[in-house]
């Protein structure tokens, strides 16, 4: 039998963080002792000494893109690679967005996605359906990914495999009806095509700063508008994902008004950086191309106090990764530049220097949206997400008082930049477990792939 004995640190959940010490045993978190409870402990136990750090739950990133095949290239992270990444930064389940491809059943797009991670992984991972070709056979096979442990889906209002407005609205029918929640990219593809052949047009096809001009606030604003009364008419759950903006922020509010449950997602990206990047010289700012792009100060201002405030529920990564030879895909035409960066591997030292530590939000609120509002939206509240008795040995180990330099040279993710390269950040991930197996003991990754699929169970309603 495992066992580790974890002693001395700061237990962080939602509601409370208090000291206490945590055994564990065959993958799971066997006792914990609090008020200074002595603990017996058997002979062989591994003990680890957690004095003056903060202990959370594994981090669970619910939007991930791994082996994607996209914008006429592939990701430059794969599930061994990208996860590899992710728990090097305390992320212990990550949940990847399967694809049905045009012609291809759900059935065949999950089976293509299972087969992508065969080659190991090095966090528990899940798969989200995103559905691109609607048809009868779809219809009937979202019973069967409930069936398969896949019970969230995505659907997309721009790019090639949008969904039109009847067919979303008949998505949003069909999940309610099997008990599932889909994830919505929120942005009004006829609106950015428009401005796109404006921007070309005028010979500004070459210029990096085309593509956020193209894509405003309100082409986001206006897609979540339109969803979110699609739901109501078919009484459908829904998880707006990445939002960017007040304007998105305020369609949101409206819904809840209205009585809607509508769940928000937002991204370390979006808490960080502003669209001033686009405007750095020659192609630099391709790096920061995705889509939504990145917007205003005031937006990241009101972001931020909306996760105070519990009105965005979860930040995960979008993690979706191209190195910088093929961002040059689109050098001649901004519409090109593959969209996405890197971020799994260092969200949760992001979320603890910029929000915590920079006095923006509570460390309790830290954990609510990285590790238990994740685990209860995406059917993992059994045993993922919780420092809890009986839940699997997911734990990370973080050192407040220790800093940790964001550089492309030290990342573990393939590509070849880093977003927030040069910045020192507050806190430093000292150890991270996965189902009790030390994986990660600073900086230092394990090097056998330990990682299992999980078939989720259905989201768990708590707004």
């Amino acid at each position: 039998m495992n066992r580790v004995f974890i002693k001395g640190g700061k237990i962080v959940n939602s509601k409370e963080s208090f000291d206490a010490d945590i055994l564990i045993e065959d993958e799971k978190i066997s006792k914990i002792f609090k008020n200074g409870e002595a603990a017996k402990l058997d002979e062989g136990t591994k003990i680890v000494d957690a004095s003056g750090k903060l202990i959370f739950p594994g981090f669970i990133d619910a939007h991930t893109h791994f082996d994607l095949h996209v914008a006429g290239t592939v990701t430059c992270d794969n599930f061994y690679s990208g996860t590899r990444a992710a728990i090097s930064g305390g992320t212990t389940t990550i949940i990847d967005f399967g694809t049905q491809y045009k012609g291809e059943t759900l059935n065949e797009g999950m089976d293509n996605w299972l087969k992508k991670a065969e080659d190991g992984v090095f966090c528990d991972y899940g798969i989200h359906m995103s559905i691109s070709d609607w048809n009868e056979e779809a219809k009937r096979q979202c019973q069967d990914m409930m069936d398969r442990g896949v019970t969230t889906f995505k659907i997309y209002l721009t790019y090639d495999i949008l969904l039109h407005d009847n067919e979303a609205f008949e998505v949003l029918q069909r999940l309610k009806e099997v008990g599932a929640i889909t994830g919505v990219h929120c942005e009004n593809a006829g609106l950015i095509f428009a401005l796109q052949q404006e921007f070309v047009e005028a010979g500004l096809q070459d210029k990096v700063s085309s593509h956020y001009k193209t894509r405003p606030a309100a082409a986001e604003a206006e897609a979540i508008n339109r969803i979110l009364h699609l739901a109501e008419v078919a009484g459908s759950d829904i998880i707006d994902v990445h939002l960017t903006c007040k304007e998105g922020l305020d369609e949101i509010r409206a819904a809840r008004e209205r009585g809607q449950k509508v769940y928000a997602e937002t991204c370390p990206q979006y808490l960080t950086m502003t669209n001033s990047l686009y405007e750095l010289p020659g192609f630099e700012g391709a790096k920061y191309v995705i889509a939504p792009p990145l917007r205003e100060q005031s937006d990241i201002d009101e972001l931020w106090k909306a996760i105070a405030d519990g009105e965005i529920q979860t930040v995960a990564t979008d993690h979706c990764s191209f190195t910088s030879e093929q961002k040059k895909l689109g050098m001649e035409d901004f519409r090109k530049i593959p969209g996405g960066m890197p971020g799994v591997e260092t969200r949760g030292i992001v979320m603890y220097s910029e929000g915590v530590a920079a006095g923006r939000i509570s460390v309790e609120k830290m954990c609510e949206v990285l590790c238990e509002n994740p685990a209860k939206l995406y059917g993992l509240y059994d045993r993922k997400g919780f420092i809890e008795e009986g839940f699997d040995a997911d734990i990370v180990i973080l050192d407040p008082k220790a800093q940790t330099k964001i550089t492309a040279a030290t990342q573990v993710s393939k590509c070849d930049y880093a977003p927030l390269e040069g910045k020192v950040l507050s806190g430093h991930i000292d150890k991270v477990f996965l189902r009790g197996s030390e994986i990660v003991d600073n900086a230092k990754i394990k090097d056998t792939p330990e990682g299992k699929f999980l078939e989720r169970k259905p989201y768990q309603k708590f707004l």
